[in-house]
């Protein structure tokens, strides 16, 4: 034991002198949270709106006033008529404009939304914003009520997306290049012949990463709480076993890659290859699983992160039960027992 003891004290004293990746481990997470949650953001904010209406009557006037008190709308703009809006829309000089119809003070009237389809998802937003801001007070007109996430805003979508990238690409590709590394040197022949039985350093040499892994995972749920204001309705207990699963599978994983990898270039083409790309484009981080082609479905059937990333979800955002995640658990449970296995059994037969 003492000797296994050591051993995973090498492996992290040799993480700790490098630098470079102390840099990745702890500069990445904190980058990429304020990056996806302040910088990059799908969330509504000034519109730039141009009102349309032939006379503004009282109806309207408190629709307009709702509009120009919100803080996802700038008017810029008030004309008599469509053809004007659409001029000003394809001058670049808006982004949407609200058509008041001439009886909409009546009742009988209703209000039109030409907005620049440029990009068709914001231009959905846009609109349902308006609609939403439009139709307060206004009891005779539909209303929507959000549950979960009612201001709508994209941090509550990308911060578990975040976690499942993260967490994947430190415990695969900085495991699969830390055993790469030792091969490439010459030294994991003198690792594997020393008192200490061939699997025990393998597992000594992913310890170091185990615990770096909850590290970085505690910092990203401190900072969504505290830096981003992102809730944690879900059990923290259930939150961190099903990331303690996910880990031991991007763990196996790295393991995978070093058996096949002869080089660190090697391992971190094939970590950019069969990590990152899947799990940006095809583990819903980004895009609905539900919008892609059927065929780039089936294929992010495989992809370990979309199951992780759909948990957290349902345990940090909606804060649902482990009940509610148990198709995701037993997925992601299934698949590390998998990739343990194959990976295991590629390691012995290269001791042979």
């Amino acid at each position: 034991m003492k000797q296994f003891v050591s051993f995973i004290m090498k492996e992290a004293r040799h993480i700790l002198r490098d630098g470079r990746t102390m840099l990745i481990l702890f500069g990445m997470p904190v980058v990429l949270m304020l990056i996806f949650g302040f910088a990059i953001s799908t969330d509504v904010r000034n519109v730039r709106t141009i009102v349309v209406t032939s006379h503004m009557d009282h109806r309207t006037s408190q629709s307009v006033q709702r509009l120009a008190a919100s803080e996802y709308f700038t008017l810029v703009s008030t004309v008599a008529t469509p053809v004007e809006a659409e001029r000003m829309i394809r001058h670049q000089q808006a982004d949407m404009a609200v058509v008041f119809e001439a009886d909409y003070a009546s009742g009988r009237g209703g209000v039109q939304f030409i907005v620049d389809g440029c990009d068709p998802n914001m231009a959905q937003q846009w609109t349902a914003y308006a609609q939403q801001v439009i139709a307060g007070g206004l009891p005779s007109m539909i209303s929507t009520r959000l549950l979960y996430n009612p201001q709508m805003r994209s941090a509550y979508n990308f911060v578990p997306a975040i976690m499942g990238m993260l967490l994947m690409l430190i415990c695969a590709m900085m495991t699969s290049i830390s055993i790469v590394r030792e091969k490439e040197r010459g030294t994991m022949e003198v690792l594997l012949v020393s008192p200490v039985r061939p699997f025990m350093v393998i597992v000594a040499k992913a310890v170091p990463y185990l615990v770096l892994a909850f590290v970085i995972l505690a910092s990203i749920l401190l900072m969504s709480r505290f830096v981003l204001d992102v809730p944690l309705e879900g059990s923290l207990l259930w939150i961190v076993i099903v990331s303690g699963i996910y880990i031991l599978l991007a763990l196996s994983l790295g393991l995978l890659i070093s058996n096949i990898a002869q080089s660190q270039l090697v391992a971190l083409l094939m970590s950019a290859m069969v990590l990152l790309m899947p799990i940006v484009m095809l583990s819903g981080m980004l895009f609905p699983v539900e919008s892609m082609p059927t065929p780039l479905q089936w294929l992010s059937a495989i992809v370990p992160p979309r199951y992780y990333i759909q948990a957290m979800r349902k345990l940090m955002i909606m804060g649902v039960g482990i009940r509610e995640v148990a198709r995701e658990v037993a997925i992601l449970s299934a698949m590390t027992v998998l990739l343990l296995s194959v990976a295991l059994a590629k390691f012995k037969n290269r001791l042979e």
